[in-house]
């Protein structure tokens, strides 16, 4: 795909960039730029909202996440673009690491557990998802225990994957932290002949709901927001975690950092750390929120229980060395 590609090079270009030029703190800028690594119809609600209770206009910029981290390397300092919200932490962290950030406000930083931000201030989680495997159960009586089981030619043609995602390419980085490139690139080549290819989670649980593959890798609201709009008892799928501490089982984090400085971008950025905004992630999108105060809006696992392996969140910034093992096995 030509804006993996371009990431790559785009990375590779500005890496030693130190900083991007900043709007003056204090502006009254009445408008901003938003980048938007997610779905439109999941968060534009939001934005408009936002937009009605702050007057200021936003003009939201909507592409996957690798794809406007690489429009950012290219623009670099002369980037229109005053916030960046991202998808996931690695499409971030690259952006981040070519100095294209500037540091958060101590005060909103702090509103999220660190685990969940950045380690040097640059971005901040607003929302949190857990990679889940959904599964047919009259297909799967036996479930894998580990995402590298998948690897066995028993799910040749059985397993659903979605590797231009963001969220995957983020979970493909932590397996590359966790377990290193050369099993990484096995498992990839391995999938290159196991899986069924999609563009999307969505279209991922929706063709296991369909029978058409016995297994996915999604993030769990997907199945939850299906399951909200036609009721869990209609779900033909149901969703389960690999065993403890297995990369499969990876908690990640949608986030957003400021681009270029001002009053009416960090307003944005608070907005959506407010009750508000994580009332709607965890209502809206079944996200986790990750303000104290506000509960998910399903009967979700509590983060802190889930078996996921111990990566730091700041780690999943070499999403160029990741897309290069995705191409490398084919499946991009």
């Amino acid at each position: 795909m030509r804006f993996n590609k371009l990431f790559a090079l785009s990375l590779t270009a500005l890496i030693a960039l130190t900083g991007c030029t900043s709007e003056p703190v204090g502006s009254d800028q009445d408008s901003i730029v938003v980048y938007a690594g997610r779905d439109e119809e999941l968060v534009q609600p939001l934005v408009e909202m936002f937009e009605q209770e702050t007057g200021i206009q936003v003009e939201v910029r909507y592409a996957s996440s690798a794809e406007l981290a690489a429009q950012l390397l290219e623009e670099g300092a002369n980037s229109p673009a005053d916030v960046f919200f991202a998808q996931d932490a690695g499409a971030l962290g690259a952006v981040s690491k070519a100095g294209l950030l500037t540091k958060l406000p101590i005060d909103i930083y702090d509103l999220v557990p660190t685990a969940y931000s950045a380690a040097d201030g640059m971005w901040v989680g607003v929302s949190g998802r857990v990679r889940v495997m959904s599964y047919n159960p009259n297909a799967v009586t036996a479930l894998p225990k580990s995402v590298f089981d998948l690897a066995d030619p028993i799910w040749k043609g059985r397993v659903a994957i979605a590797p231009s995602n963001a969220s995957f390419q983020a979970f493909v980085t932590a397996m590359r932290v966790v377990e290193g490139d050369d099993k990484t690139l096995q498992w990839l080549t391995s999938m290159k002949q196991n899986a069924v290819i999609f563009e999307k989670n969505g279209a991922i649980l929706e063709a296991v709901e369909a029978g058409q593959a016995d297994v996915g890798l999604i993030n769990h609201y997907y199945w939850y927001a299906l399951a909200k709009e036609q009721g869990v008892e209609n779900m033909k799928s149901k969703i389960a975690q690999f065993e403890s501490n297995d990369v499969g089982n990876l908690i990640n984090a949608a986030g957003v950092g400021i681009v270029n400085d001002s009053n009416a971008a960090r307003k944005f950025v608070e907005y959506l750390l407010s009750k508000t905004g994580q009332t709607y992630f965890a209502e809206s999108t079944r996200e986790y929120p990750l303000i104290a105060g506000v509960m998910p809006a399903d009967d979700l696992t509590p983060l802190t229980d889930i078996p996921a392996p111990k990566v730091d969140l700041s780690d999943l910034d070499s999403l160029e060395r990741t897309l290069e093992l995705i191409r490398q096995a084919g499946l991009i």
